[in-house]
């Protein structure tokens, strides 16, 4: 299935965002998606964030293994071509994708990570939260819990997959695997410590700071899956 991207013909592309909401969407569509979009973009193509709610699912990173994944029981393990290990995502987790070049930008996937996890704590110290990143473990910790993980792939020098912030939902299914590939890690949420109550406040703030991190100009703001891959992928 052929994802064709729109072109706009700018030299300014690098300073434009969409930001896509889909709502709550099955995580292997979104993620085919992402491949899609990735394989067929150009120099062109406005660079993009997919926020995103997934029912639940553990998705295991080309780093993944076995041991890790100690009863996944009934919810379903995907394996994905991100870095990492496993993780979970469900209902009441605010998820988002970036679809940046990276290359046009002129910045690394290392910078790439630290933007995100700046973003996630300067989104939480909006709520007076004390989160930080961990250099030799990546996503956003507060009193060494972790609050939000993050996992991207590079391709033809543009990232796709993201950050995952635990806003309010069941942390429980956490216990069914070794986060992130740590024996023990506790998983904490947002609504547990004094932070957003819900996805739209944790959403909000997440979007605000990235759009700035990110030397954003001109933002479009856009619902569901590109028009192209929707109808084709109906057919």
């Amino acid at each position: 299935m052929r994802f064709v991207v729109p072109n706009s013909a700018t030299t300014e592309n690098k300073e434009n965002l969409i930001v896509r909401q889909l709502n709550t969407m099955d995580y292997s569509k979104v993620w085919h998606a992402m491949q899609n979009f990735t394989d067929n973009r150009d120099d062109q193509t406005i660079d993009e964030l997919w926020l995103v709610e997934h029912p639940p699912v553990f998705t295991q990173g080309q780093a993944g293994k076995e041991e890790h994944l100690l009863m996944p029981g009934d919810i379903e393990v995907v394996k994905v071509d991100r870095g990492g290990q496993v993780t979970y995502h469900g209902p009441g987790q605010q998820v988002i994708y970036f679809l940046i070049n990276l290359r046009r930008r002129k910045i690394g996937v290392r910078q790439l990570v630290t933007l995100i996890e700046n973003g996630i704590v300067a989104s939480l110290n909006d709520f007076n939260i004390k989160a930080y990143p961990k250099p030799d473990a990546p996503g956003v910790y507060v009193d060494d819990k972790k609050v939000a993980s993050l996992g991207l792939r590079v391709r033809k020098g543009c990232s796709f997959h993201g950050l995952a912030l635990n806003v309010n939902m069941d942390l429980s299914p956490f216990l069914r695997i070794n986060p992130c590939g740590y024996a023990g890690l506790e998983m904490i949420q947002t609504c547990d410590i004094a932070g957003p109550q819900n996805m739209t406040d944790a959403c909000d703030a997440l979007v605000k700071h990235l759009i700035t991190l990110l030397e954003t100009d001109k933002v479009n703001y856009q619902t569901g899956l590109p028009s192209n891959y929707e109808q084709q992928n109906a057919n």
